[in-house]
């Protein structure tokens, strides 16, 4: 069996762009895989190309081997959108390497260890305590969740005094706690908005008092020692790993105990072999995985597959394929009309979708357990989409 063409394709997930790959080989087969959408998500494509030249001819199936030419190929570490793209070619080779067995990937990493994948939902805002209420309800009546994740934030946090910023979001949280139902977690991710640990360390023991699944990503990622420092001043969960690229990097994060719980994501770190291999050191060092998945139903799917079969798996981070924004859907599979196409990610015909908050495996279907629509990734979708930076008063900028 040999790797025969790449072909790369731009298509959208409500208001953000997804590059998605086929790998095809000689005899018949084809896997899928998604990138990461660190942007400028269109340079994605030629580097694809480039990388494709190096991979030509091989045997898929010997995945160590390939990501290790492509890793290699180059003088220096591969950056954001060197790994994207080595994580979405990793992705189909796992894929084809499964279908040529007639297996779920989970089988070929050790069989799954669990029956099905616990996942939270993303609100990724803060909204008031009574909206909240209904949002979540409105996610545990259809699917069953009852893990969320919320923003801390309920003030401008560059515009108010700090004092102020702790107080009202402690304050939310207590309201949010007395209006939901009890056995609901919460977490909270502070998205790396903070400068100073100290800060993030006010912050995150304000909110620890009415128990956060975990406090995700206060502070930049780049010093660990910084990590350290935060995680012992700590009285909650902490969680990060999001910005991480490598097993190296995790090693130095867990020397320091910087984190409870550890978020790679699969679509950014080169893929699912590194990320067992991150997975096992955060296992030795006793911290479970909880991947960062914010994409599209594909990079769902490879999640499926890691989680089940990851010993010190902790929940997984989920985004509902269809509907507005980004927790409402109805999974109907009905054929969607010209707006419903702005409101979700329709390249995933058969997306898995959570029952009783989890997401239930497939032991029948080969590789990733899903079916592509092929003429819709034919038709180029794109939509621009760039992240805003927030401005000081002093006209400084702060982090996104």
């Amino acid at each position: 069996m040999k790797i025969e063409r790449l072909r790369a394709f731009m298509s959208r997930d409500k208001d953000r762009p997804r590059v998605v790959i086929a790998i095809d080989t000689d005899d018949g087969l084809t896997g899928w895989g998604e990138c990461y959408n660190h942007g400028p998500d269109k340079a994605l494509l030629p580097l694809l190309d480039y990388l494709m030249d190096f991979i030509r001819g091989d045997d898929p199936r010997r995945i160590e081997y390939i990501v290790m030419k492509l890793m290699q190929q180059t003088r220096f570490p591969p950056g954001a959108l060197g790994l994207a793209a080595i994580s979405a070619i990793d992705h189909c080779l796992w894929d084809i390497s499964a279908k040529a067995l007639g297996v779920p990937v989970y089988m070929l990493l050790g069989g799954n260890a669990r029956d099905k994948v616990r996942v939270y939902a993303g609100v990724y805002t803060a909204p008031d305590p009574g909206a909240a209420r209904e949002q979540l309800d409105s996610l545990n009546e259809q699917w069953g969740i009852t893990a969320f994740k919320l923003s801390p934030y309920r003030i401008d946090i560059h515009r108010n005094r700090w004092g102020e910023v702790v107080r009202t979001s402690a304050e939310y949280f207590r309201q949010v706690r007395e209006t939901v139902r009890n056995d609901y977690e919460i977490a909270f991710d502070a998205h790396a908005k903070i400068f100073e640990p100290q800060q993030a360390i006010q912050l995150g023991n304000a909110l620890a008092p009415y128990d956060p699944l975990f406090f995700e990503e206060p502070i930049r990622p780049e010093n660990f020692e910084a990590w350290g420092e935060l995680k012992r001043g700590l009285t909650c969960t902490l969680a990060t790993g999001e910005s991480l690229y490598s097993r190296f990097e995790f090693l130095r994060l867990l020397q320091v105990r910087g984190a409870d719980i550890i978020q790679p994501d699969i679509c950014v770190v080169g893929g699912l072999l590194e990320m067992r291999k991150i997975a096992a050191i955060a296992e030795a060092h006793y911290v479970t995985v909880a991947p960062h998945n914010p994409m599209g139903p594909l990079a769902s799917a490879v999640n499926v597959h890691f989680c089940a079969a990851q010993p010190n798996f902790r929940i997984l981070e989920y985004r509902l394929p269809h509907g507005p924004g980004y927790v409402f859907g109805t999974g109907g599979g009905e054929a969607p009309s010209s707006e419903q196409k702005l409101q979700g990610a329709w390249y995933v015909k058969d997306p898995y979708l959570p029952k009783d908050g989890y997401l239930e495996l497939r032991p029948d279907r080969p590789g990733w357990g899903v079916e592509m629509d092929e003429e819709l990734l034919g038709t180029e979708d794109y939509v621009n989409w760039s992240r805003k930076v927030p401005v000081r008063p002093d006209g400084s900028t702060g982090y996104v």
